[in-house]
């Protein structure tokens, strides 16, 4: 007689998606139970890559500085003023409640596209020193306007965008189609200055913008599609441009064919990153910055970065511009109306993927766009512009509904208090017509109920005895 065994019966896998989600699940009570996170956080990370910035421009701008004006610090001291001056409009943008620059950001975007305007006149500067007229200089003071305009693009687009009906992209009085235009606008007139990395940048900040409008994927992939013809155009140009492209495919396949000439830049950035190593070379001690690699304060300082503080300070640049992209997006999710929504997605997208654009062509992904490392790179106008902008997001921050209630409950953070920076207060509530029918409570009806439901909630009235 055969004895048939039970077939063997193996032990459960454990569901590793379920831990994963519950993992998730658990950082993100972790998060919710702390209303001040998204603030605390930005506000750190902000005001850690400035200080960065100042260190390393300091430490990458001494031969160049001496060269100039027989001075090491002259750079420093400019960067650090410029710093300051950052972190005022940081702390005027943190004192500002966000509704209030709604009025502001018409004005700031007529600012903004007429001096793009002003670049093009005998007023524009830099085509004889990077190739292109960028800059209007008026004594000491060197102004970008690009910079200023993205930003100003971004705190326009949200006003005008918000609440309105993306399936509707070419009515005139729907919003977006007047936003497309002075988009289109501002691209053109960045790109006639010569700057084809910040128009590309702009670009991306534009669909970026669109994207968290509600606008479909359709139509950005359109955005998307007329910005790689773009690239085309230039590839096929044979201008410098066109050798930068070169350099990337190049790079890409392991050699460059001319370390001497078109890819001297980006040689010279592998070979610091290649000697940081793991720890760096320490602090100040960075050979590339002796003449060796060109723009080691502005474009191509995150290889001076890796070649000094080695891959732990390459890593933990990348690590601190992920979570402001993290908290920035969080900050938005928060927000307390779809105009906060949309400014600080856009605030947070503009700054965070130009730094990953910066850095994604310092190691070799992407072509050199000759776009700075916001927050990091020596720059006077964008460093003020970029800080700004950072305070704009941690006003937005600031007045999540949360962290409101546990300011008004518990008191300001101690920053707030030595900054002299005041209690964030709600929107006013809004009444309905005195017409409406009153609402009925159910039984049931959670008494967690959220805030934002309250506040269209008609005020229950009796009905008074004849």
């Amino acid at each position: 007689m055969t004895v048939q065994r039970a077939p063997r019966q193996r032990a459960p896998r454990p569901d590793a998606p379920s831990k994963l989600s519950a993992g998730v699940r658990r950082i993100q009570e972790a998060l919710d139970s702390r209303p001040l996170i998204d603030y605390t956080m930005i506000r750190s990370i902000v005001i850690f890559l400035a200080g960065l910035g100042v260190v390393m421009v300091m430490s990458s701008s001494m031969a160049t500085s001496f060269a100039a004006s027989a001075s090491v610090w002259s750079l420093a001291v400019r960067q650090f003023v410029m710093v300051i001056l950052g972190m005022i409009a940081f702390w005027t943008a943190l004192k500002t409640p966000p509704e209030r620059l709604r009025s502001l950001s018409n004005w700031l975007m007529v600012i903004a596209v007429l001096l793009l305007i002003a670049v093009l006149t005998p007023l524009g500067t830099g085509r004889a020193e990077v190739g292109s007229q960028s800059w209007l200089v008026a004594g000491p003071l060197r102004l970008q306007p690009s910079e200023f305009a993205r930003v100003a693009i971004a705190m326009w687009g949200a006003k005008i965008l918000s609440n309105k009906d993306p399936r509707r992209l070419f009515v005139p009085d729907n919003g977006f189609a007047a936003f497309i235009s002075v988009s289109l606008l501002c691209v053109l007139l960045i790109a006639m200055q010569g700057d084809m990395g910040m128009a590309l940048s702009f670009a991306v900040v534009v669909a970026f913008i669109l994207l968290f409008a509600g606008v479909s994927l359709k139509a950005v992939g359109v955005v998307a599609a007329s910005g790689i013809v773009a690239l085309v155009v230039i590839f096929l140009s044979g201008s410098f441009r066109s050798d930068r492209f070169h350099v990337y495919f190049d790079a890409l396949h392991g050699h460059f064919d001319d370390t001497r000439g078109v890819a001297f830049q980006s040689h010279q950035g592998f070979l610091s990153l290649a000697d940081g190593h793991i720890f760096g070379v320490g602090l100040g001690q960075s050979r590339a910055k002796w003449f060796y690699l060109p723009e080691a304060r502005n474009d191509f300082i995150f290889a001076v970065i890796g070649e000094e503080l080695g891959l732990w300070g390459g890593a933990l640049v990348i690590a601190l511009f992920a979570l402001l992209g993290f908290f920035g997006m969080r900050t938005a999710l928060r927000a307390q109306t779809q105009y906060q929504t949309l400014m600080a997605a856009s605030l947070t997208a503009a700054v965070v993927s130009q730094a990953f654009i910066n850095m994604g062509y310092v190691v070799g992904l992407l072509p050199v766009t000759g776009i700075q490392l916001p927050m990091l790179s020596a720059g006077g106008s964008s460093a003020v512009f970029t800080l700004g902008a950072m305070g704009v997001l941690a006003s937005v921050a600031r007045h999540e509904p949360d962290a409101i209630s546990s300011m008004q409950n518990y008191g300001r953070p101690v920053f707030d208090r030595i900054f002299f920076i005041a209690e964030p207060r709600a929107l006013k509530q809004r009444r309905q017509a005195p017409t409406a029918a009153p609402r009925r409570e159910r039984y049931g009806t959670p008494v967690t109920q959220p805030v934002a439901a309250a506040y269209h909630r008609p005020p229950h009235r009796r009905t008074p005895r004849r």
